[in-house]
């Protein structure tokens, strides 16, 4: 195994680590973070019933307005303010944050303020 495949192979035991403890219900869904090179991706998830409630990444067409590019802090805060705002709409407070394998710093923890500057409780 290269050091490439050991890296994923890390990061997916270490998501399904963090997944084992979350869980996402209608009251209190959770809010998954997927973070690539390029972008930033952002899902509000009721596991009980398997269904996204809303999602927000640097590739939708709000963000793609602002002339942003997607793989910095400043867009991660832009897209947690986004999904907090799509959320409150949707009707949800209050929420689980899954980091999704990835340590909490850097463009995560941006995702995480801007979500909690737009009114998310977590």
């Amino acid at each position: 195994m290269n050091k490439y495949q050991a890296k994923k192979a890390s990061l997916k035991r270490r998501e399904r680590r963090v997944r084992s403890k979350i869980f996402g219900t209608a009251e209190r869904p959770r809010l998954s973070v997927h973070r690539s090179n390029a972008h930033i991706y952002a899902q509000v998830i009721d596991d009980a019933d398997g269904k996204t409630i809303c999602s927000a990444s640097t590739l939708d067409a709000e963000f793609r307005a602002t002339g942003k590019i997607g793989s910095n802090k400043e867009a991660a805060e832009f897209v947690g303010e986004l999904i907090g705002k799509r959320a409150i709409e949707k009707g949800v407070s209050t929420v689980t944050f899954d980091r999704g394998g990835r340590i909490y710093h850097g463009r995560v923890k941006a995702l995480a303020d801007g979500a909690r500057n737009a009114g998310l409780k977590f």
